[in-house]
């Protein structure tokens, strides 16, 4: 299974595979002929509140990730997520984020449930 996470306004590569948008928002500048997105599964990302929370620095990131572990939890969550995890399987996902720190975002999280 390859998992790999991404910035959204990174080119398109050879090995993306499957390119899944993981935020709630559409990446500010952005085209989306050149974004070239696949998936855009908007109830895997996490809650306004949540994302909130993490974004003012009320919190670690380790708590971030339990808290946003448990919405993902949630039946429509959970659907999405096992959606996800059978792309992976048969072949290359690549999670996209506007991030500017992915691996510090939850994009990095999905990518640690995916691999599991």
């Amino acid at each position: 299974m390859s998992v790999r996470v991404r910035r959204a306004y990174e080119p398109p590569g050879p090995g993306d595979g499957v390119r899944v948008l993981v935020d709630r928002l559409w990446p500010r500048g952005l085209a989306k002929e050149a974004a070239r997105i696949d998936e855009w599964p908007k109830g895997l990302t996490p809650s306004t509140e949540l994302r909130r929370w993490y974004h003012a620095g009320e919190g670690s990131f380790e708590e971030f990730r339990e808290r946003y572990e448990a919405e993902l939890a949630a039946p429509e969550a959970a659907e999405l997520l096992e959606r996800v995890r059978e792309l992976a399987g048969k072949g290359a996902v690549t999670l996209l984020t506007a991030s500017k720190r992915p691996e510090r975002s939850h994009a990095e999280v999905l990518a640690r449930l995916l691999a599991d």
